[in-house]
């Protein structure tokens, strides 16, 4: 009997991923209703209402005083002031490719971001990667060189989207706080300098909401759009596999590249198509090799 409560659990964890990994997938077709915003004012506003969402979740579940506790830890202010930085570095080059047409170089940054931790892995925590996960990378980063022909220029919004959220994710993994009580100091620390960016840049408060009732709903929901799918993901992690979760997430960016592709018809030539061929090949490798270790693990 007690085998069901863990397969119900396990459901409602791949429920959550799935749920978290299809919302950022379409995120770009929400960001893109927010184009009549600079890319710095939908991020400081995104920062503004995140914060505001996870303070009343916080205080719901009774951990206010966890975050007081951590503002008050240098230790803990240093290590929040930087993955905040590297976050919100990380919010506006994606709001900022994705209102410039760039969706599907945004996509592949996404897809290489795991590939980037497992680097990351080996070279500062001292990781041991399989012979698979090693030709997995190098097809990975035979695609991005790919991308400089097709493209015709140096895809840095991918490969700068996917280093800074690699070391996001190695900041965090040291930073003390946990995932909502950190990511609540982290959007604390950058509210006084999103606010100052919202009084400066704007000449009233009616132009910081863009002017419409129907604008500042879609303000207000970037909130949302954030708090969600980073709750899905926060269940997801409690209850199912890394190895799972590490699959799963190459969703949101296929989401992503169909979107560019398909419904805002970004550029799609030949050799730009191969090179997603190669990252989808050593997604599958990456895949194949995770599910035989998790297999050979019991």
């Amino acid at each position: 009997m007690a085998q069901r409560p863990r397969v119900d659990r396990q459901r409602s964890g791949v429920l959550a991923a799935l749920g978290a990994f299809f919302l950022w997938g379409i995120l770009p077709v929400f960001w893109k209703l927010l184009g009549f915003l600079p890319p710095p004012s939908i991020v400081a506003q995104r920062t503004i209402w995140s914060l505001l969402l996870l303070l009343g979740i916080l205080w719901w579940r009774g951990e206010g005083k966890a975050l007081v506790a951590g503002l008050r830890s240098h230790r803990a202010l240093g290590w929040h002031l930087l993955s905040g930085c590297l976050l919100a570095s990380n919010w506006l080059l994606y709001v900022w490719a994705t209102l410039n047409d760039r969706i599907i170089e945004a996509s592949l940054g996404y897809y290489l971001n795991p590939f980037f931790n497992i680097l990351i892995g080996a070279l500062w925590f001292g990781d041991k990667n399989s012979r698979w996960q090693l030709a997995a990378i190098a097809l990975a980063l035979g695609g991005v060189a790919l991308q400089i022909p097709a493209v015709g220029h140096f895809p840095w919004v991918a490969l700068t989207l996917a280093s800074t959220f690699s070391l996001y994710a190695v900041v965090r993994k040291l930073a003390p706080l946990g995932s909502l009580v950190g990511l609540a100091a982290e959007t604390s620390l950058l509210a006084p300098v999103a606010l100052v960016w919202l009084v400066l840049s704007n000449s009233s408060p009616a132009a910081a909401f863009g002017g419409t009732w129907a604008h500042a709903g879609l303000v207000i929901g970037t909130g949302l759009a954030t708090a969600l799918p980073l709750l899905c993901f926060g269940h997801a992690t409690r209850t199912i596999r890394l190895t799972t979760l590490g699959i799963l997430q190459f969703l949101a960016p296929t989401i992503q590249f169909f979107i560019g592709w398909k419904l805002y018809d970004e550029p799609m030539t030949g050799t730009r198509l191969l090179s997603f061929g190669l990252i989808w090949l050593a997604v599958g490798i990456y895949a194949a090799d995770a599910l035989s270790t998790k297999k050979s693990d019991g």
